[in-house]
């Protein structure tokens, strides 16, 4: 199913010129864990945030297969899916903590739901008979509480509905499909796809202007050890494939320019991502990334290369989409550090979510071209927004943050990357819609080439200052100057 790019907004903001008020969302990412079954289908083991919706359902659940699982907040709604092939009945039990109460609701492709359990029983079970071969929804909601819980599906007819992924590394990607009319295509190197044995995941954060060249050289192509890259843009050429190639060594750099959902949605690109080692997202509009590739094959493929071991990486807007929070001005004037303090809920602060699920960079927003056009104040403000949990990380121009899986992050370039995080003694005095920004003590990390910093345990091989914002002055920042 595909959906629209969909606006969270965080704390109080304006979105399209209407005040908007919620709990601030904390979406907290966990790791995908895949259990390979006798019939070669992945068996989902560990609930995938974020799965609010049908249209983002895990799965697919295998029968007997008990999957763990959370309700984050009052708002969270988790969404599975399994497929039978035969008939047969349908057993669900659901087990969770004391002093909470969760409830299941069993649903067809199609319609309402036809069973359900919404008891105060733990474990909240029951049984639809002789159930019709089919794909199947389950939703988990919350009646009181939050916490973990355990979902077990029985079911006759164990399938996936089609063909299932490969397993990550095994390269079985089958042929390349053909390239529909209309799709532009650069590329250098090999047709054929280079298969690696990855290891860990990595991200590469660039800050755009002049690309980093030490980032390819010295992080990106020992871990990809001459796989194939894929650009990905939706407007511009295929400048990249010459350069990253001769930086790499990889066996080919294929630029694609995926301009709407319909390419997005091509096996062509399918493959290409999905067979590649390393995804660059250059720069242009984060804005037309997130509608023209959330909820699409692009969204999936550019997962799974993470979730096989590769590095995902951008510049600029390519750097934008891939924290959890992504700043997304679809349309409206660009946010500025000098205006954004006057307002909380300024309209040029939209924040869009739910597009990859890279978990260090989990309640984490990222900025770009940082110190160059002075964004302190728009990230310290966004970073208000996600509360005190959220992160905001801003890379200057010329200058990169290497992420290993395991949180250890390394700057690159001629500049700085800067960290903004809350800790007990930060206080956010005024956060309100209509009314200046008053925040104070919120770290400041300056990070330059060389220096270090872990995105899982936030710890660094540099010490933190403390800024403050007032908007309610022309010279907002405290200290005058928080670079």
């Amino acid at each position: 199913m595909v959906h629209a790019a969909e606006f969270l907004p965080l704390g109080h903001f304006y979105n399209n010129d209407k005040q908007v008020t919620t709990m601030k969302a904390l979406v907290q990412i966990s790791a995908m864990a895949l259990l390979i079954s006798s019939h070669a289908y992945a068996c989902l083991t560990q609930e995938q945030e974020n799965n609010n919706t049908e249209s983002r359902a895990n799965g697919p659940l295998c029968s007997g297969v008990t999957v763990d699982a959370s309700i984050h907040n009052r708002n969270d709604v988790d969404w599975f899916y399994f497929d039978t092939t035969s008939t047969g009945d349908i057993s669900i039990s659901l087990s969770h903590g004391n002093n909470v109460d969760f409830d299941w609701f069993l649903y067809r492709e199609t319609g309402s739901y036809i069973l359900s359990g919404q008891t105060a029983n733990n474990p909240e079970t029951g049984t639809y008979p002789a159930a019709a071969p089919g794909r199947h929804y389950i939703k988990v909601t919350r009646y009181a509480g939050t916490g973990n819980y355990q979902l077990l599906v029985t079911f006759n007819g164990d399938g996936q509905g089609g063909d299932p992924d490969p397993t990550p590394g095994s390269c079985d990607y089958g042929p390349r499909p053909s390239k529909p009319g209309g799709l532009t295509v650069y590329r250098v190197g090999s047709l054929e796809d280079n298969c690696v044995e990855l290891s860990e995941p990595a991200v590469l954060l660039m800050g755009g202007g002049t690309d980093v060249d030490d980032a390819f050289s010295q992080r990106v192509a020992p871990h990809i050890q001459g796989g194939n890259i894929v650009v990905l843009r939706t407007a511009g050429t295929g400048a990249y494939n010459d350069y990253l190639q001769g930086l790499t060594n990889a066996a080919s750099v294929e630029t694609i320019i995926v301009d709407s959902r319909s390419k997005a949605n091509s096996d062509y690109v399918d493959w290409v991502i999905r067979s590649a080692e390393f995804v660059w997202l250059a720069g242009g509009d984060q804005s037309t990334y997130i509608s023209n590739w959330q909820g699409t094959k692009v969204e999936e493929a550019i997962q799974y290369v993470y979730d096989k071991g590769g590095v995902v990486g951008g510049t600029s807007a390519g750097n934008h989409v891939l924290s959890q929070f992504v700043y997304n001005p679809d349309g409206v004037q660009g946010a500025v550090s000098a205006e954004v303090v006057t307002d909380f809920c300024h309209n040029t602060i939209q924040i869009s979510t739910d597009f990859l699920n890279i978990p260090m960079l989990a309640n984490t927003i990222n900025d770009t071209h940082f110190y160059e056009r002075d964004r302190m104040g728009r990230s310290a403000v966004f970073q208000a927004h996600l509360g005190s949990s959220g992160r905001a990380i801003g890379v200057s121009e010329r200058t990169s943050l290497f992420v290993q899986a395991n949180g250890h992050a390394v700057v690159d370039g001629q500049y700085e990357v800067y960290v903004l995080r809350a800790d007990g003694q930060t206080s956010y005095q005024q956060t309100s819609c209509g009314q200046p920004v008053v925040m104070s003590d919120l770290l400041r990390y300056r990070l330059l080439s060389g220096d270090s910093y872990n995105l899982l345990n936030n710890s660094s091989s540099v010490s933190p200052i403390r800024i403050g914002i007032n908007g309610n002055f022309s010279s907002f920042y405290t200290p005058s100057n928080p670079y």
